[in-house]
């Protein structure tokens, strides 16, 4: 449905609350709100892992928990990057390579994150004599909550908008036109965010899954693979990928080896329990 601008007060559309995407900036000192939300999520990942450190049946201690917060800075930031710029740009940033450092300019990707925390997990695993997927068991708990504050950044930003609709709730952003859209930057922070962190908080402080080795991790890589691609039908596509085929986006491309993974760790997280049962 094609909506003129002049129409917009008529059908009830939600006005986008517009927010400075720089929250202080004091000379040459730049202080944007998608920076804090990585900040904040790196930091809210080490306090919570290190609360979990405290379990009596927990893999790893407190001095781990705080040493694997410079892994996981890395791996995010690092495989973020990389991964925005082999997925979805390859040939700009082969044309302009000191753009891959501006890192507000095209953002970063969740799944290239995702593998440089991954191979984080494994290199830092096995040089402290920790059971790999164990520990990341734990890590995946702590993931939500980065997930929910890089979205919001995202609707700050006015980025990554979704599709054209009529629904109650659609909001015009800035640069992408006069017609009102879903605001699946909010949709992927509620179900990738706020859903998927209070399955895992229940699972791990309310039932006995942290002793069955990959039922945490397999229910996040499930649960954030399923958020993604059913977002992704109120997505608006990068405009110079579209939908592949005519189809399917890159982020569901992207995120159906991750249902492939969590359903195998959650099978072997069920064989665990089933062994436990007999």
């Amino acid at each position: 449905m094609d909506f003129a601008a002049s129409t917009l007060p008529l059908i009830g559309v939600l006005a986008y609350p517009e927010i400075d995407p720089v929250l202080i900036e004091i000379g040459p000192i730049v202080i944007r709100w998608y920076a804090l939300a990585y900040i904040g999520g790196l930091f809210f990942a080490w306090w919570y892992l290190a609360r979990l450190s405290e379990h009596k049946d927990a893999p790893l201690s407190r001095r781990h928990a705080d040493d694997f917060l410079l892994w996981a800075t890395a791996g995010v930031i690092l495989g973020g990057r990389l991964g925005y710029v082999l997925f979805y740009n390859p040939m700009f940033y082969l044309e302009n390579p000191l753009a891959v450092l501006r890192l507000w300019d095209g953002g970063m990707s969740f799944h290239g994150g995702l593998a440089g925390v991954v191979l984080g997990v494994i290199w830092f695993a096995r040089n402290n004599g920790i059971p790999v997927f164990r520990m990341a068991d734990l890590i995946a708990c702590t993931a939500p909550v980065g997930l929910f504050l890089g979205r919001m950044a995202n609707f700050i930003n006015g980025e990554l908008w979704g599709r054209v609709s009529d629904v109650p709730w659609a909001m015009v952003f800035p640069g992408a036109g006069p017609e009102p859209r879903h605001p699946s930057q909010l949709y992927e922070a509620a179900l990738e965010g706020l859903v998927l962190f209070a399955i895992l908080f229940c699972m791990v402080h309310y039932t006995n899954a942290r002793r069955y080795t990959g039922l945490l991790t397999g229910t996040f890589f499930v649960g954030y693979g399923l958020a993604r691609i059913f977002v992704e039908f109120f997505r608006e596509p990068d405009a110079h990928l579209g939908e592949l085929g005519g189809f399917i986006t890159m982020g569901q491309i992207l995120s159906l080896p991750l249902l492939a993974f969590g359903g195998y760790m959650l099978a072997h997280g069920y064989r665990e329990w089933h062994k436990s049962k007999a």
